[in-house]
């Protein structure tokens, strides 16, 4: 199971969701089989802490893993440089600005950091304007990585009538 590239056209497209350095194969399996169900694509900003043909990734993933489209990127800049800031949402703990205060709309990005640490800081300070979060009680860090996906997603899919 090596980077699929099932091509969707921009108009088959509804999100772009990304996973910058992705640490868990499960997370990354999960979040293909959303963005699948969601006619998402998966973005996927190197390094990685394992193959995509991890059995983890694999199993997470189901059959669903041959539909998925999905590109492999070698840093942030590299990512950032094919799509307009304005329509890219840094997913974080480290803001007040909840998920749900924002219009979304088709073709959106929902970059999303890795599951230990988050996006760094220093990103997020650049990118202050586009930050967003799922509220959550007091007593927990964070939630699952790709729990958060489906959260942000689904709202996103609902709000352009899917």
């Amino acid at each position: 199971m090596e980077a699929n590239n099932v091509e969707m056209s921009n108009s088959q497209i509804n999100f772009h969701i990304v996973l910058y350095q992705p640490e868990i194969p499960s997370n990354t399996g999960n979040i293909g089989r959303l963005c699948v169900g969601t006619n998402s694509m998966l973005h996927i900003i190197k390094p990685m802490r394992f193959f995509l043909t991890d059995k983890l990734v694999k199993r997470a993933g189901l059959d669903y893993w041959d539909n998925l489209s999905i590109k492999i990127h070698d840093s942030l800049d590299d990512f950032l440089s094919e799509f307009p800031i304005s329509n890219i949402y840094f997913c974080t703990t480290k803001t007040d600005r909840k998920f749900t205060e924002i219009k979304y709309e088709k073709g959106d990005v929902f970059i999303f950091g890795p599951e230990s640490k988050g996006i760094p800081e220093n990103i997020l300070r650049k990118y202050q304007k586009q930050n967003i979060t799922i509220p959550m009680s007091s007593q927990i860090r964070s939630i699952n990585l790709s729990n958060s996906v489906a959260i942000v997603i689904y709202e996103a899919w609902r709000q352009i009538g899917c």
